[in-house]
């Protein structure tokens, strides 16, 4: 809490212990980075010490389609253990024979959403197996929180992400670090007249100058932006001083900060 804000990190990824060190170990890989945690969910508690963050939003990728009920029964399982810290999101794979079962099982387990990562799930959003999840989506009324832009590749860029939020417009989908990793004023020029479109601003500090990241959030506006660390990549302690220190104002702070992820999730 800060102030009379309670804070929201709406973008943390989870694993178990004995996986921890090899999921963050290809993350770093994937990315050319150093982890800065661990991956558990002791050390996001750990977090919790600093008495500034309230609750975290947690969630996994399949990066094979076997892997998506094991991963959303370890997700909702942390959850029951601590409904007062945590609220979590399932991941989906598009080639899973049963996509509709995989949703159901998830929200039947307590998850408000769905976390995609086209990049290191290997495929492109507007691709025809992709879209079946993003119809499923719209229809059940399910946030999808997308990990979006790489120049290195040609999954989750802006043009991949367009034809997803034309066609399917009553689909809450939150693009993860502003919408596009790397590529951030190519997305906000294509994307942000979408009105279905929100953004975290996850993974945007350690790559994007601070003024540049500022100037960037009160365009997007500050009800379409959520707080986000991108935990284990990323301490949220130091994103939350990084994302302070831009002094965007309290009622920004408020909106950002927590409002927008209470009202987006339902969270009392």
């Amino acid at each position: 809490m800060i102030g009379n804000i309670e804070v929201i990190d709406s973008h943390c990824h989870i694993y178990p212990e004995k996986i921890a060190a090899r999921a963050c170990a290809g993350t770093d890989h994937f990315y050319g980075t150093t982890a800065a945690c661990n991956g558990t969910i002791a050390g996001l508690k750990e977090i919790l010490s600093d008495g500034r963050i309230d609750r975290f939003l947690v969630h996994s990728v399949a990066t094979t389609p076997h892997q998506v009920r094991s991963i959303n029964d370890f997700i909702s399982a942390e959850v029951a253990q601590h409904p007062d810290i945590f609220f979590g999101f399932g991941t989906l794979h598009p080639e899973s024979e049963d996509v509709a079962g995989d949703l159901e099982h998830l929200l039947e387990n307590g998850l408000k959403g769905v976390k995609l990562h086209p990049d290191i799930q290997a495929f492109k959003l507007d691709d025809a197996r992709s879209l079946k999840i993003f119809e499923l989506c719209e229809r059940k009324n399910v946030p999808v929180l997308i990990h979006t832009g790489d120049y290195r590749y040609d999954f989750s860029n802006p043009n991949r992400l367009l034809p997803v939020l034309d066609a399917y417009e009553k689909l809450t989908v939150i693009g993860a670090h502003l919408a596009g990793w790397s590529v951030w004023e190519e997305a906000f020029e294509k994307l942000s007249h979408k009105r279905n479109l929100y953004v975290d601003c996850s993974s945007t500090f350690p790559f994007y100058e601070k003024e540049k990241a500022k100037e960037l959030i009160c365009r997007w506006g500050f009800d379409r932006v959520l707080f986000g660390s991108d935990y284990p990549m990323w301490n949220p302690i130091s994103e939350l001083d990084t994302f302070l220190s831009l002094e965007l104002g309290e009622e920004a702070n408020r909106k950002i900060l927590g409002e927008n992820a209470k009202k987006m999730f339902g969270l009392e």
